[in-house]
């Protein structure tokens, strides 16, 4: 998941590399990619686990049907995410800037259910 959408186009993320940096004065160059989406398979998740090896991360998705309280039933994972750790700190990345950039809009979000479920 190197890659972030802006107006419709898909665009690569730089790759981190160690070593000397580039120029200071210039930001690092968004490449735009072709992505073909064409067989993508969606589905919705309201809940998720990751597990770890020393060289790969594994991300379950799933729906938990009850989302108050301590599931009665399990929780189907219907989706696996396997990746390396590169990548995974480049999803990491992205969706802090994504989520920043959100709450800028339109102000912070409460992962506290409870929270949520009272403010209104």
């Amino acid at each position: 998941m190197d890659n972030q959408e802006i107006d419709g186009k898909s665009l690569s993320m730089p790759a981190l590399r160690s070593g000397p940096e580039p120029q200071a004065s210039k930001p690092p160059q968004l490449t735009p990619v072709d992505v073909d989406d064409s067989k993508t398979l969606v589905s919705y998740a309201n809940f998720c686990r990751v597990m770890g090896t020393p060289e790969e991360l594994l991300i379950d998705f799933g729906l938990n049907p009850r989302p108050f309280g301590v599931p009665t039933e399990p929780i189907v994972v219907t989706q696996r995410i396997v990746t390396n750790l590169y990548t995974a700190k480049r999803l990491l990345h992205v969706l802090q800037l994504t989520i920043q950039r959100h709450e800028a809009t339109f102000g912070a979000i409460e992962t506290d259910v409870i929270k949520r479920a009272h403010r209104d």
